[in-house]
């Protein structure tokens, strides 16, 4: 809010050469309809005004945003937005828009872990992201760069693998891919589901949570993608969940109700975003 005068006093000297709108973006579409003012806003009038136009998902990204991810809020926030992405709600509503974000070294190392020797760290999110966007690192800077009023940030716990004394700027650029096949806005929030009841524990079974939902033939599901019997759920790579949807998706014993009542029993007392 301080910086707001001094940019529109910028613009009143540009001759038209920059628009400055009071939004803050991680205030974006608050989730009721209803009369909102500044920084409160609802996505689609923000871009009305902006005068971005929706185009069609396998189009140029039409619009780059960056920010800074405000910290204490990047978990909710993330889900927030990941959510959105695969609904092409919010700021997705018009297409691949690209985010250039400012997080915690902790975050980006949760986005961008992998299967098996990063179990700790592999996530939902993790997979979710990496499915759903090209992550790339951009630059790395150390916290003791930024000045700040702000106490000094929560370390992880002792013996934790996932440092976070750094700052990143990390691109999230939406897969052009990513609506092929059986994944639809539509069905998408099945593979959220699918994908968040599989890692609540990295060392189940897979075979055990997809028999829960397939009516015991999920050796049927495996064999179709070659993936061995006895893996565990934090060793699967994300296209592997994918493949997994695809194959469960044009199963007939397939019971999506079985699915999403597994997932809201075993996150009733977790904090993530819906």
């Amino acid at each position: 809010m301080s910086f707001l005068p001094g940019l529109q006093s910028l613009e009143n000297n540009l001759d038209g050469q920059l628009e400055v709108v009071y939004c803050n973006f991680f205030k974006l579409d608050p989730g009721y309809h209803g009369w909102s003012t500044p920084p409160i806003m609802d996505s689609v009038e923000l871009f009305k005004k902006l005068d971005i136009s929706a185009v069609p998902w396998t189009a140029d990204v039409p619009v780059k945003i960056f920010g800074i991810i405000p910290q204490g809020k990047e978990r909710n926030l993330l889900w927030k937005l990941i959510y959105a992405l695969y609904e092409c709600r919010s700021i997705y509503h018009c297409g691949r828009v690209e985010l250039n974000m400012i997080m915690s070294e902790k975050e980006y190392k949760v986005l961008t872990a992998k299967p098996g020797e990063q179990m700790r760290r592999y996530q939902a999110l993790s997979v979710l992201w990496q499915t759903g966007c090209e992550i790339q690192l951009l630059h790395m800077e150390p916290r003791s760069s930024f000045l700040t009023n702000s106490k000094t940030p929560r370390l992880p716990r002792p013996g934790s693998q996932i440092t976070n004394d750094h700052l990143c700027l990390v691109r999230m650029t939406p897969r052009r891919n990513l609506f092929t096949g059986a994944m639809t806005d539509a069905t998408s929030l099945t593979f959220i589901m699918m994908v968040k009841q599989c890692l609540i524990k990295q060392k189940s079974k897979l075979i055990d949570i997809i028999n829960t939902w397939n009516l015991g033939n999920g050796y049927k599901v495996l064999e179709q993608l070659e993936i061995p019997e006895n893996i565990l759920t934090g060793h699967l790579y994300p296209e592997e969940y994918r493949g997994i949807f695809e194959v469960l998706d044009r199963s007939l014993e397939f019971d999506r109700s079985l699915l999403f009542n597994d997932v809201f029993k075993n996150t009733r007392n977790r904090s993530f975003v819906f």
